[in-house]
């Protein structure tokens, strides 16, 4: 309880003071989860619409292999890119490996499954008749998708936030591929991972309190819009 409490004070008092590790490190995160979250919403909206809706052969074993991804571990993702990012592997010349880059990479590759596999449910859910009323209403291909994810918007919200979720918390993956360099890759579950094994256990807390409530805020927001739009 008392390291409780110390860390909620440390905490207190890196955002009071504007600590510039803090606000270095926080930012990092959200650039680096932001733009994960952001790619796989791009990959992950389509590919969840075409499963939902398509009728082809393996689609089953496609939709098993989404649901198996979206609890695969972060660490068994992020050890596969470093595989194939280290200078030894197949995209080494790139130069990737132990950057922001490569950490985007493999957040990315978490966050697509939970995505995809979200919208392909929020998706599923409309009545069946739907993109067939929207075509006899001569709806555009473009137009009748966009009526049908504002018909899918709490399901598709729901992904946001699933995907942003999975990626800001994970560890494993962002230390593997990323090196947890200090003014360059670091993030902040990477940085409470270095201050406990430091010993530092009340700025570890401090952390996961920052932590806890940048998460909060972002699914507070997107809450809000779901709200309001079931209002």
């Amino acid at each position: 309880m008392h390291a409780l409490w110390d860390g909620f004070t440390e905490a207190l008092r890196l955002i009071v003071t504007a600590d510039p590790d803090l606000r270095e490190i926080a930012w990092r995160t959200i650039v680096v989860s932001g733009s994960a979250t952001l790619l796989a919403l791009l990959v992950g909206v389509p590919s969840g619409y075409g499963l939902a809706r398509g009728r082809f052969r393996g689609r089953t074993l496609l939709l098993s292999a989404v649901n198996t991804g979206m609890g695969m571990p972060p660490v068994v993702i992020g050890l596969v890119v470093w595989l194939l990012l280290v200078r030894s592997g197949p995209f080494g010349g790139l130069d990737l490996i132990y950057t922001k880059r490569a950490m985007v990479i493999a957040q990315f590759i978490i966050a697509v499954p939970l995505v995809v596999g979200f919208t392909a449910a929020a998706v599923q859910a409309l009545p069946a008749e739907l993109p067939d009323l929207l075509d006899v209403l001569g709806a555009s291909r473009a137009r009748k998708l966009w009526l049908i994810a504002r018909e899918a918007h709490l399901g598709i919200l729901a992904a946001v936030m699933a995907g942003f979720g999975g990626v800001v918390s994970e560890v494993g993956a962002s230390m593997t591929v990323g090196g947890n360099l200090q003014g360059n890759t670091r993030v902040l579950t990477t940085a409470i991972v270095t201050e406990t094994s430091r010993g530092q256990n009340a700025d570890a807390m401090a952390l996961g309190i920052v932590l806890f409530a940048m998460a909060f805020a972002v699914n507070l927001l997107l809450t809000l819009v779901q709200q309001r739009r079931l209002g």
